[in-house]
C-alpha cells in the first residue's frame, strides 16, 4: 500500500487506516438495519391495511407476515458476487454479505428454521449457510417432523436433504411431497467434507464406526483401507453419530466440521470420502409462492397415462420449447401396482410464459401435475 508518491507506509499508518474503514464499515452496517427495519414497517402496515380491506377490522396476527424474501436474497447474492473485485473470493463476499442480511432480518423476530437433526449435521449446516447463523435452528427427527413443523406454522421454514452426487436421491424426501401442500422455496448445494471424529485416544481404541449410512457409503474405500476390522454401525444422521462418540471413547464418528464443534470432538483424520467433489443438495421448503429471481428451476410431480410413449409425450414439450431438464426420477406412486410417478425439475420459473405454456400441456395430458415450486437456483 501506498500514497500517490509511492512513499512506504508503515505498519503504524496501516493500522491507522484499518481502523478508520472499520468505522465505516460499523456505521454502513447499522444504516443498512435501520433501513431493514423501515422496510419491515412497511410491509407491516401494507399487511394490516389489506388485512383491514378483506375482513374489515384489524388482524393482531402479524405472525402470518413473512419478512423473508428469497427471490431479493437470491438478487442481492448474485449482483454483490458479479460485483466483487477482489481480493476476497465471491463466495467469501457472498457469506458476509448473507450473515448481514441474516442479521438485519432477525431485528424483528428470528426467523425459525426446522431441519434434520440433532445438532451438527449436514442439514443443519445448509440451513445456516442458506439463512445465515441469526436464524434459530430447530431439529427435527426425521424428515416427515420437519415438514409437519412448516405445515402447522411452528416454524417459517424447513430444509431436507434431497440428493447426493454420489449415492443418488433421498427418497424418504420426494415421498414426503405427494400429500404436502408445502412449496419448494430455494436449493442448498454443500459440498461434503467427511471427518473420523472421536472424544479422545487413539485410532487403537475405535471398537466401533458410525455415521448415517450414506456417510458410510461414501467413505466405504477409506474405511476398507484403514479400519477393515471395525464394526460399521447405521444411526439415523451423522450428527447422532458425533453424539454417541462423545459420551462413548470407544465411539468414531464419520461426521462434518459442525458436528466436530458441536460435541467437542477431535479430528483423526479429514476429507474421508471416496469422492473428493462430493456434494449434497438440500431443498428449502415453505407455505408461499416464490416470485421469480431471474435465474430460477420448477420441481413438479406428475402421473403419466399407463400407455405406450406416456414418457415420450411428457418429455416432448420440453424440447419443443428448449427449456433444460436438471432432474428426472421415478417413484411408487402407492395407489396402484407397479404405477409410478415422475419427478422432474428444469430451469425457469412457473410465471415464465414459456414455462406456463410447458405446464398447461403436461396438465392436459396427465392424470396428475402438481408443482411443488419455483425457487432461485443453488448459488454456485
Amino acid at each position: 500500500m501506498s500514497d500517490s508518491s509511492d512513499k512506504p507506509v508503515n505498519l503504524s499508518d496501516l493500522r491507522q487506516a484499518i481502523d478508520s474503514i472499520d468505522s465505516q464499515i460499523h456505521e454502513l452496517l447499522n444504516r443498512r438495519a435501520r433501513c431493514a427495519q423501515q422496510v419491515a414497517q412497511v410491509k407491516l402496515r401494507e399487511f394490516e391495511e389489506a388485512q383491514k380491506f378483506e375482513s374489515g377490522e384489524g388482524n393482531s396476527s402479524a405472525q402470518q407476515l413473512l419478512f423473508y424474501r428469497p427471490e431479493r436474497e437470491a438478487q442481492v447474492l448474485a449482483r454483490v458476487k458479479a460485483a466483487n473485485q477482489g481480493p476476497l473470493a465471491d463466495d467469501t463476499v457472498a457469506y458476509i454479505f448473507r450473515e448481514i442480511m441474516s442479521a438485519c432480518l432477525a431485528l424483528e423476530k428470528p426467523m425459525e428454521v426446522a431441519y434434520l437433526g440433532p445438532e451438527g449435521t449436514f442439514t443443519q449446516a445448509a440451513a445456516l449457510k442458506h439463512f445465515g447463523h441469526a436464524v434459530i435452528s430447530v431439529p427435527q427427527t426425521t424428515i416427515d417432523s420437519v415438514f409437519a413443523q412448516v405445515e402447522s406454522g411452528q416454524c417459517h421454514y424447513g430444509v431436507v436433504p434431497v440428493e447426493n452426487s454420489t449415492e443418488g436421491m433421498v427418497s424418504h424426501t420426494l415421498d414426503a411431497f405427494m400429500n404436502s401442500s408445502l412449496k419448494i422455496c430455494g436449493e442448498v448445494e454443500l459440498r461434503v467434507r467427511l471427518n473420523l471424529l472421536v472424544a479422545n485416544g487413539e485410532a487403537g481404541d475405535i471398537k466401533r464406526i458410525c455415521a448415517h449410512q450414506q456417510a458410510l457409503a461414501q467413505s466405504r474405500r477409506w474405511l476398507d483401507a484403514n479400519f477393515p476390522n471395525v464394526e460399521r454401525v447405521a444411526v439415523s444422521s451423522n450428527g447422532e453419530a458425533a453424539r454417541m462418540a462423545s459420551t462413548d471413547p470407544g465411539v468414531a464418528a464419520i461426521a462434518g466440521d459442525l458436528a466436530a464443534q458441536q460435541y467437542g470432538l477431535n479430528k483423526l483424520a479429514v476429507d474421508i470420502e471416496d469422492q473428493p467433489d462430493n456434494t449434497t443438495r438440500f431443498l428449502v421448503i415453505g407455505r408461499e409462492d416464490v416470485a421469480p429471481s431471474g435465474r430460477d428451476k420448477t420441481s413438479i410431480v406428475v402421473s403419466a397415462h399407463n400407455r405406450p410413449g406416456a414418457l415420450f409425450k411428457l418429455l416432448e414439450p420440453f424440447e419443443q420449447n428448449n427449456v433444460m431438464l436438471t432432474r428426472i426420477d421415478t417413484r411408487p406412486s402407492r395407489t396402484e401396482t407397479w404405477t409410478y410417478v415422475f419427478f422432474i425439475e428444469f430451469e425457469g420459473h412457473q410465471q415464465d410464459a414459456k414455462i406456463a405454456s410447458i405446464l398447461d400441456t403436461i396438465s392436459q395430458q396427465t392424470v396428475m401435475c402438481k408443482i411443488l415450486g419455483s425457487y432461485p437456483k443453488a448459488a454456485l
